[in-house]
């Protein structure tokens, strides 16, 4: 099953473990059990450390558990992990048989420490790139801590189960049979969810951090370039984000940033991550900010108040919160969220698989997405407000061939219809006509386009009509020492490339700021370490 690259690297790996590990499957005479018993044959094979047997009774078949030497119990995949899962495999391979994580040492201590009985059930799909992330939390919470056992269940290959649970978009976790929560979640995210005093803990050491020379606030490619140039002058920088990468996170393929011919969106968040660590940025994730008071109001420093109750200071701040995806505002939108309405087509298409779903939206966003679907579902329903599809001719041009797709343009969608559990429809008018039709499927993709995250700014910073944060060709804002780049503000065109080179002008423009104000710049770092 795995290639030659792909073994000569898990044998790698599997040279780090520590202790010995078993697989032990619970296979029946299904081909996919055929397939699942091949791939764990494979890796026993790769490794003197790593045996293989089939005494597993477990009710999910095809289904193992990664265990350690005389062990039963361990991290159960009902999943034949290849896809983005592959790398959740290898890891899980790796904790159980000794191999420390990459994980801050508080973090590991306070998933030790966890008092309760925590089942947590992953659903996931081997296409999802926001998946692994959650799959690879529950597994280090389950091989670190005992009382928690996790099983990651791909929803493609056990679709009975996923339609009795009204599975609808992955990754989707429950927690001792209640759902817990859906959509990409980091380690430390759902461990200060389990941790009901980590919230607490951690404002009060944020708000016990010295004031900052740079604050950033927002982790996208707006906010690392910042951070990069910004540390460069050997100032201290801070960044306070809710999840470093911001959209990137969201994104397939990214293959139109200068120099990278091709990457994914995960890989390029990571990337951005490593440079701003590399140049000893504070990194302050998963924080929400909810207020900004101007130097003006406190007298001295610029103050971000944080959701949790934390408050940071500043003597400038960045504001490169980005952007998030435009909900079509229609009833039944919230009422079926995750439960028919979905936003991301790569991680939930194949939660639909022989179904039939909707785009809404007919840009490129929209447009790639209905063709993306049109090769796992029976049917996709386009339907587009303005009178012709806004996505480019080669998109268009490839969307018109495909038989399985139809097309309403010069439509406006006015309820996304349901039977109170989940969706079964889509009512949209003819604009032409003002005749109102109704669609019957089982799943609606909203592509739309975005909003700026900016509603927190309101009444402090000055913004558009759309909520864009207004700014002048340096990046200022009209309150003194803060300033803004990315999708969250007035600059066109929101991409990747322009996000990072407005971050990086609005650094610049900080520094100038810092230069020529009153509040002294703080010694590089090179001449505090001499001092």
């Amino acid at each position: 099953m795995l290639d030659t690259t792909m073994k000569t690297q898990l044998q790698t790996y599997l040279g780090m473990l520590r202790q010995p590990i078993r697989l032990i499957a619970s296979l029946d005479d299904s081909a996919r059990s055929v397939e699942l018993r091949e791939l764990l044959v494979e890796i026993a094979s790769l490794s003197d450390k790593v045996s293989f047997d089939e005494s597993g009774a477990d009710a999910r078949k095809p289904s193992f558990v990664i265990a350690r030497e005389n062990e039963t119990t361990g991290v159960r995949f009902a999943a034949i992990p290849l896809g983005h899962e592959f790398t959740s495999l290898v890891l899980a391979l790796l904790w159980t048989g000794g191999h420390p994580p990459k994980v801050e040492a508080e973090v590991l201590e306070q998933i030790k420490a966890l008092d309760g009985d925590y089942k947590f059930e992953v659903y996931m799909s081997l296409s999802c790139h926001n998946c692994p992330d959650v799959v690879q939390a529950a597994t280090l919470m389950a091989v670190f801590n005992p009382r928690v056992h996790t099983t990651v269940i791909d929803g493609a290959l056990n679709q009975a189960e996923v339609d009795r649970r009204q599975v609808m978009a992955v990754p989707m976790v429950y927690l001792n049979d209640e759902v817990f929560g859906s959509g990409r979640m980091m380690l430390e995210e759902i461990v200060a969810r389990l941790d009901v005093r980590s919230e607490e803990r951690e404002a009060a050491k944020l708000t016990a951090k010295a004031p900052y020379d740079v604050l950033i606030v927002g982790g996208g490619p707006a906010g690392a370039a910042a951070a990069v140039y910004a540390a460069r002058k050997g100032i201290r920088v801070g960044v306070a984000a809710e999840r470093f990468g911001g959209q990137t996170n969201d994104t397939m393929a990214i293959e139109n940033y200068i120099s990278v011919l091709e990457t994914d969106g995960p890989k390029f968040a990571a990337a951005l991550e490593a440079q701003v660590r590399h140049y000893e940025v504070d990194i302050m994730n998963l924080q929400r900010a909810e207020r900004i008071v101007p130097a003006s109001e406190t007298g001295g420093l610029i103050e971000v108040q944080m959701a949790n109750g934390a408050s940071l200071k500043a003597k400038s701040v960045i504001l490169s919160t980005g952007a998030r995806w435009r909900n079509v505002n229609v009833p039944g939108e919230a009422q079926y969220k995750n439960k028919g309405v979905a936003y991301c087509p790569h991680c939930d298409g194949p939660l639909f698989k022989g179904k039939h779903v909707s785009v809404i939206g007919g840009g490129n966003s929209g447009v790639e997405a209905a063709i993306d679907l049109a090769g796992v579902v029976k049917h996709v329903t386009l339907v587009e407000f303005a009178d012709a599809l806004k996505a480019d001719a080669v998109l268009v041009n490839k969307l018109k061939s495909l038989a399985n797709v139809t097309i309403h343009v010069n439509a406006q969608t006015t309820e996304i219809t349901g039977d109170g559990q989940k969706v079964n429809g889509l009512k949209f008018k003819d604009r032409a006509t003002d005749l109102e039709h109704h669609v019957e499927l089982e799943g609606v993709f909203v592509q739309i386009g975005l909003v700026p995250n900016t509603e927190f700014l309101k009444g402090t910073v000055e913004l558009s009509r759309f909520g864009e944060i207004l700014i002048d060709a340096k990046g200022h804002t009209n309150v003194p020492g803060v300033f803004a780049a990315g999708d969250c503000t007035t600059v066109p065109f929101k991409q990747i490339v322009i996000a990072a080179g407005d971050g990086a002008k609005a650094a610049l423009s900080a520094f100038d700021f810092l230069i020529r104000s009153p509040l002294a710049v703080a010694a590089p770092a090179q001449e505090l370490a001499a001092a």
